[in-house]
């Protein structure tokens, strides 16, 4: 029996192990780098702290946007983990436990802004808004259901909430400020409309 050369060629070689193992270590060391230094930081440096050389560094990522774009992805796919795993949770729990986590996300991610997103969603055919706000809305829905969430806030009231107190926390250095400011809009979100007169 003959196999066909061209079913293989069609399907590509499989990645090899170290190859997969680069790029991984890569991604680790950009998301550490990028939240110390930010967007601009040393390729050369995320290049030593992965342990390999700028060459393997360039065959995986041809520019710095293409960098920047899989550390953005893949600190949304964590967050998507969580919210799955989050989901078999206490409602009201959930909800807060995955803001807190995404408030982590957006003032780690502050200064790669905008353009990260919009190269995110042009390489990967992701729109990484869309995914949080998905998110977002699937624990919303479920406090809302449990009575323990207000009806009337949505889920890009949260996250506008949210990315309101990374914004105007980024120089902050009292110790848990973001989080108390976290805690006072979740009060609001699970306090009673106020009556306007």
């Amino acid at each position: 029996m003959m196999t066909s050369r061209q079913d293989g060629a069609a399907a590509g070689p499989p990645r090899r192990t170290d190859a997969r193992l680069n790029r991984e270590r890569l991604v680790a060391a950009a998301r550490e780098v990028f939240a110390e230094d930010g967007p601009g930081a040393s390729l050369n440096e995320i290049a030593r702290r992965a342990g390999v050389g700028p060459g393997t560094l360039y065959r995986h990522f041809p520019d710095r946007s293409a960098l920047l774009s899989a550390v953005l992805t893949d600190r949304i796919e964590t967050l998507g983990r969580q919210a799955e795993r989050l989901l078999s949770e206490d409602a009201d729990g959930a909800l807060e436990q995955w803001l807190q986590a995404f408030l982590v996300h957006a003032r780690v991610n502050q200064g790669m802004g905008s353009a990260l997103l919009a190269e995110s969603a042009g390489e990967s055919g992701r729109d990484c808004h869309r995914r949080i706000l998905d998110m977002a809305t699937g624990l919303l829905a479920r406090a809302q259901q449990h009575g323990t969430a207000r009806a009337d806030v949505t889920a890009d009231d949260l996250l506008h909430l949210v990315i309101g107190i990374a914004l105007s926390t980024a120089q902050d250095e009292q110790t848990g400020r973001p989080e108390f400011l976290l805690d006072l809009a979740l009060d609001a979100v699970h306090g009673s409309p106020r009556r306007k007169a």
